[in-house]
């Protein structure tokens, strides 16, 4: 937070109340007085009433600024809040995270910001400052006129999803010639605006499926006989098979006596469970040396690439009608079931979000249980053994788990020499615990990566198990 936005402080609903005034010393005003006692001095010694003529335009005008001065301790009103889209659609959301890997620029997306600083009655100022403070940028201040303040619109850059402050603007009325201004450090004069930015969702035309698909129904084809699916076999009739699927060339050819048929068998198509667990417990940008900063600078962090992943995935399953669940290892109370439908998409859409970083008090002793036959996508910076622990502990229960490392790219150019060395080993006891992933069959799926398309091609491949009496 800015200096300016600490100074002031920022009022929930959006409005601030009126800040007092402060009398500013201004040249022509002490001029015109200082010109008017002389020349009042100067008649009163040498009777000289031309001069009683000149200085009484100058009081009078000193007097009227100073009975034109606002009285009531009110210089202007803030208000700040998103607005609709041209189209009538609603607030802009933003959208955190255009898919490039290089995005420590910020500016991945615009809010619509309408603006009123409305001067308080009787005050008549002549323009009105404005300081608008986005978040993780330098202020900009700019003068208007009265009435253009009252309607302004702002087209504000936001680089990061999630809850966040997209904007704090502070003003102040100033008089004529600048003669008073309201006082820009009184707490609550300003007005800011906070928003939900909902990260970007990202074209994935290779997805991953589990290991054996346990739905009824859905648009993958598994290996169980059904319908709806690809050919599978010929085989004999059975009781419960159906007349349209006999073959009768099939029949012709194999029958060995009469009334012996064949029909044709196809797989049935079924749905994928899909558990999108985040872990919510950091939030580290790409400068190391930011990691325990209180107001890091601006730049990607690792839940702006997680929020990108786990929208980018949910969306994508559901489309093709998959059940997608969520879960966060900081929150327990806020894991959705791997359900369907365009609600529950919504619903899961809106916790990912909405997850911002909490500082968990323990680890979760409980493992989740997850539907049978889940995939399992684990989104986390792998920094400690939580994650790995329950990454492990769902490997073992038979699910495919996919481990997807969200740690932006490290940059450590303005480290120390011992901070280098800490890195070091925090980097390499990361590297083993994906190793350990690794080793226990879970994939791995770097999101940063420029590689990521050709990664889930892989994964999404189907693979074929050897199992005892039949060939791999």
């Amino acid at each position: 937070m800015t200096d300016s936005a600490s100074r002031a402080g920022a009022v929930p609903d959006g409005k601030s109340a009126g800040s007092p005034l402060r009398r500013v010393p201004r040249p022509a005003q002490t001029g015109a007085a200082l010109v008017a006692a002389v020349c009042l001095t100067a008649a009163f010694l040498f009777g000289r009433v031309e001069l009683v003529l000149v200085a009484a335009p100058l009081l009078l005008a000193v007097l009227g600024d100073r009975v034109r001065r606002p009285r009531d301790g009110s210089a202007v009103t803030m208000r700040a809040h998103a607005v609709a889209a041209a189209d009538g659609s609603e607030p802009a959301p933003g959208v955190a995270g255009a898919g490039e890997p290089t995005r420590d620029d910020g500016a991945t997306a615009r809010v619509a910001v309408a603006v009123s600083a409305a001067a308080a009655p009787g005050s008549h100022p002549d323009a009105i400052q404005l300081r608008i403070t986005p978040a993780d940028r330098t202020p900009v201040d700019t003068v208007l006129t009265a009435r253009a303040a009252t309607q302004l619109r702002v087209g504000v850059a936001v680089g990061h999803s999630g809850p966040q402050r997209v904007v704090l603007v502070e003003g102040r009325a100033i008089g004529a010639d600048a003669s008073w201004t309201g006082d820009p450090d009184v707490p609550g004069a300003a007005a800011t605006v906070v928003r939900v930015v909902r990260p970007a969702a990202l074209p994935i035309r290779s997805l991953p499926l589990p290991a054996r698909l346990q739905g009824l129904t859905g648009q993958h084809v598994s290996s169980r006989p059904g319908d709806g699916g690809e050919f599978r076999d010929v085989d004999r009739y059975r009781a419960g098979d159906r007349l349209r699927r006999i073959d009768w060339k099939a029949t012709a050819r194999r029958a060995q006596r009469p009334g012996e048929l064949y029909v044709r068998r196809t797989t049935a198509t079924s749905d994928a469970a899909v558990q999108l667990v985040l872990d919510a417990r950091d939030d580290l940008p790409g400068e190391v040396a930011d990691w325990a900063a209180p107001h890091p600078r601006a730049g990607l962090r690792s839940l702006d690439v997680a929020r990108e992943a786990a929208v980018s995935l949910a969306t994508a399953y559901a489309a093709v009608a998959d059940r997608v669940g969520f879960d966060d290892i900081a929150d327990a109370a806020r894991a959705l079931p791997p359900r369907s439908g365009s609600r529950h998409r919504e619903a899961v859409l809106r916790r990912i979000e909405t997850t911002t970083a909490r500082r968990a008090v323990g680890d979760r002793v409980r493992v989740p249980r997850l539907a049978t036959g889940a995939l399992v996508y684990v989104l986390s910076t792998f920094l400690d053994d939580q994650p790995l622990r329950l990454a492990l502990t769902w490997r073992a229960a038979g699910h495919r788990v996919i481990a997807v490392d969200v740690l932006p790219p490290l940059r450590a150019a303005t480290l120390t020499a011992r901070e280098q060395i800490a890195l070091r080993v925090v980097v390499a006891e990361r590297a083993v615990r994906l190793e350990r992933l690794r080793a226990a069959g879970a994939d791995l799926l770097v999101w940063t990566s420029p590689d990521r398309d050709s990664a889930l091609r892989r994964l999404a491949a189907p693979r074929r198990r050897a199992t005892a009496g039949r060939p791999a």
